[in-house]
């Protein structure tokens, strides 16, 4: 079998995949996308990095792939949707760079406290400026840490050493969960306005596009110090830039930015400003550990001893791939849109099957609805291997059974998802072989589409509804592609369902929202 390698390795990744006498490597670092698309139909896995972009075409042209490889967390260079379609499994190494994401979180911390590379510049200009570089204490300050996931974890033990106060906001860890560890949960409003520093672990999802904006700059206290060596976009740069210039943000470290290279040059140049060139994974440790990570999983994933950290699928024989292939895409927009639709720490799920899926192994559909209950939480990160553990650490129940009674589906799946004071129940079918299909959301009964961007709508069921929110999405340009509603009896509580052909923006849900009917609305992207 052949190995292409586009990416430099390293030789620790190479004579892992050169060990084994079946397997023939190839390195190609820096072809060009022409070159690689017409080559690329003669090898059976390929090794990348960031550097190599897989796009449809290319993948189109890879008669033989069967694995993708990156070396890193990060699979936007891939085309996800054409892999699969293709059949080829995606791998990433997502716990490669937590140590080192993690690091560099607290040295920017600690260099923005002290004014180190400010201090550093004006040493090496020449200059003996003390005075101009007082700065701070850490013992006693409250660290706000939003997201806690592994590096925000991480992140938090160094700086429960330093005497720092910790307090975390991440709706999706269980209140029991919470209880173990040495940190307060609260609020992101009572994070922002209590904290001296905030740092940023969470990945860049809608739910957290621009979470530190104006608004919440508007709460905080003066003289914070933001760190964001997450993702960019999370922070408002426009919003950043006139808090800093207003005073309420003492300093900030960035090392991701909305656009990369950042075109926000007045934020660059700011003297209150520490920033890095996306260097979070960008260690010698780092990017060893997930070359070899890498090139370990490739090596066993041809070699027939296992699928691990794939992203886009689950390892399954031949016969029940054939038929679970459908079952597993539902099951996974199922928990997506669980995520999406209810809100609050996840305590339980519970997963029922019936029909034909309990024919077969249970464990990839469980799996795949896990990965999607966490991915629409946690992002690119979350995979069919690790997200038992990223459940387990959130101290979410998993329940998975089977039944054998006569409901009103002979085929499906039940997803229901438990909060501290709410749940919420969704089942899932296929129509025929593959048409997938949502026929019930809590005690409403319908047919509705799980594909792109769909707008539940919970309301009364009073005549004109329809033609309003119509009217609405008219005006904003967005074209309705599907419509279902689900309602118990005539003029009580109703649930409508709409899928669009694109995002709904935030305003036109705001006006939907405000309609006389309307109790509530979300938007739910799959």
């Amino acid at each position: 079998m052949k190995i292409l390698v586009t990416d430099a390795l390293g030789e620790g990744g190479l004579s892992i995949l050169k060990s084994e006498k079946s397997l023939k490597v190839e390195e190609k670092v820096g072809i060009k996308p022409e070159e690689l698309k017409k080559i690329i139909g003669g090898y059976d896995a390929i090794l990348i990095r960031s550097g190599t972009k897989l796009t449809a075409d290319i993948i189109e042209a890879a008669d033989k792939l069967k694995i993708i490889g990156r070396a890193g967390v990060g699979v936007d260079n891939v085309d996800l949707n054409a892999a699969t379609k293709k059949g080829i499994i995606v791998m990433n190494t997502p716990e490669g760079n937590t140590v080192s994401t993690c690091e560099l979180s607290i040295s920017m911390l600690l260099s923005l406290t002290r004014s180190i590379p400010q201090a550093c510049q004006s040493m090496k200009a020449g200059e003996w400026r003390r005075k101009d570089f007082k700065g701070a204490e850490l013992m006693g300050k409250y660290l706000g840490v939003i997201g806690f996931g592994r590096i925000g974890r991480e992140v938090t033990k160094r700086m429960l050493s330093f005497g720092m106060k910790v307090i975390v906001f991440d709706p999706y860890i269980s209140a029991e969960s919470a209880k173990t560890l040495n940190v307060e949960f609260v609020t992101v409003d009572e994070l922002v306005k209590r904290a001296d520093y905030i740092t940023v672990h969470t990945p860049l999802v809608p739910e957290t596009k621009h979470l530190l904006g104006r608004d919440a700059f508007g709460k905080m206290k003066k003289g914070v110090r933001i760190i964001n060596c997450a993702r960019g976009g999370i922070v408002d740069e426009a919003a950043l830039l006139d808090a800093l210039n207003s005073g309420k943000v003492k300093g900030a470290a960035l090392d991701v930015f909305e656009s990369e290279p950042p075109a926000n040059k007045d934020l660059l140049a700011h003297p209150a400003v520490v920033v890095t060139p996306h260097l979070g994974a960008s260690t010698q440790e780092a990017q060893e550990n997930v070359a070899l990570a890498v090139a370990e999983q490739v090596r066993d994933a041809l070699m027939g001893q296992g699928i691990k950290n794939a992203v886009n699928m689950p390892s399954l024989d031949s016969e029940a791939s054939k038929v679970l292939k459908p079952w597993i895409t539902i099951a996974e927009k199922l928990g997506s849109f669980q995520s999406q639709y209810i809100a609050g720490g996840i305590k339980k799920v519970t997963v029922r099957y019936s029909g034909i899926v309990t024919e077969y192994p249970l464990a990839p559909l469980t799996l795949a609805v896990l990965k999607g209950l966490l991915s629409a939480i946690l992002g690119e990160g979350v995979n069919y291997v690790n997200a038992p553990i990223l459940a387990k650490e959130r101290g979410i129940e998993i329940i998975e059974s089977k039944t054998s009674s006569l409901e009103d589906f002979a085929n499906f799946i039940s997803v229901e998802v438990e909060t501290e004071d709410k749940s919420s129940l969704i089942i899932g079918t296929l129509f025929g072989k593959s048409d997938a299909r949502i026929v019930r959301i809590n005690e409403f009964y319908l047919d509705a589409v799980p594909e792109e961007t769909m707008l539940i709508i919970n309301n009364q069921d009073r005549p004109g509804l329809v033609g309003e929110v119509g009217t609405i999405l008219g005006k904003h340009k967005i074209n309705i592609a599907e419509m279902t509603l689900g309602r118990k009896s005539e003029g009580e509580r109703a649930l409508t369902v709409i899928n669009t052909d694109g995002d709904v923006s935030q305003e036109s849900l705001d006006e939907i929202r405000k309609l006389e009917k309307v109790i509530d609305i979300k938007a739910i992207r799959l």
